[in-house]
Parts: structure tokens; C-alpha cells; sequence
């Protein structure tokens, strides 16, 4: 994947502007995750919720036969602007534990609400692994 990052631009904190995949490949997409758990279960803060998610997306990646670094981009949905900000240092720390020092593209969106009450968060993900 080659990084789109025109000299000109100040390079983004968090994510990428784009990637171009050429080549053989096999494409991955996911289903928005929220942070509920195994069990249906949900944890009340917004970084909790994140980090569940993370770990659902990077569990789902490794049935797919892909890791973090073959995502091409992300689409976030957050009920609340407020708790996101405030959540930043537990949200990257939750970041740097699943997906490492990978940046895709990213887009975030502030929602009224998610189809569980419960939800904070759901992340939706595109992955694409090279061709051997």
C-alpha cells in the first residue's frame, strides 16, 4: 500500500488522507463493531467501548487472515463528542495496543444514536491483503 501524502500538506495525527492498493489481493470488509462483548454485554465509558471494538475488528481481521496493518480505512460512528474527547489517552492507548503504529484513512462521525442504546461506538472497516 503506498501512503497518498502530497509534500505540500502537513502530515495528519491519527490517520492517513489515503492508501492506493494496486495489485493481486484479497479485500476484507467489516461490518461496523460496536463495544459490546462476547456476551452482549457493554462497559459504560466510551474508551472502554472503543478498545472492545478494536479487539473485535482485529479478531475478525485474523479469521480473514489479515492484521491491522492491512486496513485501508475506518469509519467511525460516536454518540458523543464530549466523551470522545474526553477519552483521547484511553482511546490511544486502547489504538497502540490493537492496531499499533497503523494509520489508515479515518472518517469520524458524531450520531444522535446507535441501533443498541448502549452503544457509544461502532467502527467499520475495509482491509485489503496482498497477493502472495
Amino acid at each position: 500500500m503506498l501512503i497518498l501524502q502530497p509534500a505540500e500538506w502537513s502530515k495528519p495525527r491519527g490517520f492517513s488522507h489515503g492508501v492506493a492498493v494496486d495489485g493481486p489481493g484479497r479485500w476484507i470488509v467489516l461490518a461496523g463493531q460496536t463495544g459490546g462483548d462476547d456476551k452482549g454485554e457493554y462497559q459504560s465509558d466510551m474508551a472502554g467501548q472503543v478498545g472492545v471494538a478494536l479487539r473485535r475488528i482485529i479478531k475478525l481481521l485474523a479469521e480473514g487472515g489479515a492484521g491491522p496493518e492491512h486496513i485501508v480505512r475506518l469509519t467511525w460512528y460516536l454518540t458523543s463528542r464530549g466523551e470522545y474527547q474526553a477519552a483521547g489517552a484511553a482511546i490511544g492507548a486502547a489504538w497502540r495496543e490493537t492496531l499499533g503504529r497503523n494509520f489508515p484513512p479515518s472518517t469520524l462521525l458524531y450520531i444522535a444514536g446507535l441501533v443498541d442504546e448502549r452503544a457509544k461506538v461502532e467502527i467499520e472497516v475495509t482491509a485489503f491483503v496482498p497477493g502472495a
